[in-house]
């Protein structure tokens, strides 16, 4: 199969469609493809994608692998840092709280779910500013029968 310019990124948006499928095991796999790609292609925005893609996997509340996905959201970071894609460090920023907000680390999840919704209110992305501000109620709503 030839491979196209952006085939890394259509893999990754595949592995992103596969986990609101909840075809974990799935989004896995093309993950993992969509992020070895990236790499060997040199092609780091799409590689920032995968990343963000590989931590939301691998937060999913019944996988929960918390250090895998800590240790993807942040090398998504510091691509979209360099790479400047502010709507992907956003992401990040929700999924890392999404992720801190079925562990210990309630301070840590509203300082990240504030930031997603500050860029993502800077960006003029309401759609995406709604969902964060969901995740906060609930992690506040957690915080209180706790």
């Amino acid at each position: 199969m030839k491979r196209v310019e952006g085939h890394a990124l259509l893999l990754a948006r595949l592995g992103e469609a596969y986990l609101l499928d909840g075809r974990i095991g799935d989004a896995q796999t093309i993950g993992c493809q969509a992020l070895q790609l990236a790499r060997e292609t040199g092609q780091r925005g799409h590689e920032a994608y995968a990343l963000c893609l590989m931590g939301d996997i691998g937060s999913r509340e019944l996988l929960v692998d918390i250090g895998a996905a800590e240790a993807s959201y942040c090398q998504a970071f510091a691509l979209v840092e360099e790479l400047s894609m502010r709507p992907l460090l956003a992401h990040c920023h929700a999924g890392l709280g999404r992720l801190y907000g079925r562990t210990a680390k309630r301070q840590e999840a509203q300082q990240h779910l504030i930031t997603a919704m500050a860029i993502y209110r800077e960006l003029d992305m309401p759609y995406w500013l709604e969902k964060a501000k969901v995740d906060m109620g609930q992690l506040q709503s957690d915080e209180n029968r706790g």
